[in-house]
């Protein structure tokens, strides 16, 4: 009781740290620059103490501001912080030269992605396809834990309160939005098969095959993914296809105990 209460104790809210994180996510989820006033509004901050939390984070590189527009945008500053995190992650260091592989031999584009806060899965490694494709992939891509393929998965092997499981899924986008019933039996088939699969679902004419990757708790927190052309990534191939995939992330998981 006591351990718990001096950990409690130590754990403090810093809101200047919060807020700037806070700030830091919506510039770099905004398509266009954002005023500091509308900025304010979406996060419920005071627009004086928005403003001056941004000029520090501009002083520091994070932010961009054009004096023209008077609007703010996320700073090239945050690359090398990027960067390094994901050079020092020893899963993506791990798992790159593998989806390179994957790609190759099945002309597929290869991903892996991990959880972040807030509820996003992360792309921390990828392998392009040579062929031609409408998905933009880039490392640091950020997309809902639910969606597509991983979605499934994360689901699957996650528990969520149905309440808010079905709040998070109506926020989803897809090219063609599945019934909540039947997503949830595509739920179940992934956690049978151990692999997820969207046909077009997501992406008109883009499939998707994702494997979960474990914490030690056995929480997926991370994901393996390919994506092709349904023309050419056929039913047949899926589960050779998915094979690989699991071996990799059997094979990593093995080097990080």
């Amino acid at each position: 009781m006591v351990e718990k209460e001096t950990k409690q104790q130590s754990k403090r809210q810093v809101p200047a740290v919060t807020r700037a994180l806070a700030i830091l996510r919506q510039l770099a989820r905004s398509d266009d620059p954002v005023g500091v006033n509308p900025l304010a509004r979406n996060l419920g901050l005071v627009p004086s103490t928005c403003l001056h939390i941004l000029r520090v984070l501009q002083d520091e590189g994070l932010v961009d501001f054009d004096p023209d527009t008077k609007r703010y945008s996320i700073g090239i500053g945050i690359l090398p912080l990027a960067r390094s995190a994901l050079q020092k992650n020893s899963f993506s260091t791990l798992v790159q030269p593998r989806l390179s592989e994957l790609s190759n031999r099945f002309g597929v584009t290869a991903i892996a992605t991990q959880l972040a806060e807030p509820a996003q899965m992360v792309v921390i490694a990828l392998s392009q396809s040579t062929l031609p494709f409408r998905l933009q992939v880039d490392f640091g891509s950020r997309f809902p834990p639910l969606i597509s393929a991983t979605g499934r998965l994360f689901a699957a092997y996650n528990k969520l309160e149905p309440l808010l499981l079905r709040k998070e899924f109506e926020k989803l986008v897809w090219d063609h939005p599945p019934r909540f019933e039947d997503w949830l039996e595509q739920v179940e088939a992934a956690r049978k098969l151990g692999y997820g699969v969207d046909q077009g679902v997501y992406i008109s004419g883009v499939t998707v095959v994702a494997v979960p990757v474990f914490n030690r708790e056995g929480k997926m927190v991370r994901s393996l993914v390919s994506i092709g052309i349904s023309e050419r990534l056929q039913s047949e191939d899926i589960p050779e296809l998915a094979k690989a995939m699991m071996e990799i992330r059997n094979e990593i998981q093995e080097l990080q105990i």
